[in-house]
């Protein structure tokens, strides 16, 4: 079996991650052999311990995305893979908005005003930092 664990909190996740190797364990003892291994390999890790020293970043996708009239909605999330990889890689990278709707399901889609949208932030964010 494959599982993707993860949350918010990263004392949760480790905690989460033991639960996996305990329940292991404990039917191989139950067992008396080893009829389950475990391989953890972290893939989600929380981006806010990466962003937070630079939440700079934060107030300049706000401005860029505000210049593009849209209201930025800033919430926690743990981050997907790219943006997770490349904050832990050193390259903060907070997720902006991608202007899909309902992500990882078979009614997936992005509708073409979402992505001009979505490119004019990208512009803005260019241009507010090649200000500074």
């Amino acid at each position: 079996m494959e599982y993707i664990i993860r949350d918010h909190d990263f004392d949760l996740f480790q905690e989460r991650k033991k639960v996996v190797e305990q329940a292991a364990d404990s039917i191989n003892k139950k067992y008396n052999s080893t009829i389950v291994s475990v391989e953890i390999n972290d893939q989600y890790l929380n981006m806010k311990k990466k962003i937070e020293p630079v939440m700079h970043i934060i107030d300049i996708a706000k401005e860029a995305m505000e210049q593009a009239q849209i209201k930025p909605l800033i919430k926690a999330i743990r981050g997907g893979t790219d943006g997770s990889q490349l904050s832990y890689k050193g390259l903060p990278c907070p997720n902006i908005f991608a202007g899909g709707h309902n992500f990882h399901g078979k009614y997936e889609y992005v509708p073409v005003e979402s992505m001009i949208k979505a490119t004019e932030v990208i512009v803005n964010i260019a241009q507010i930092v090649a200000r500074t």
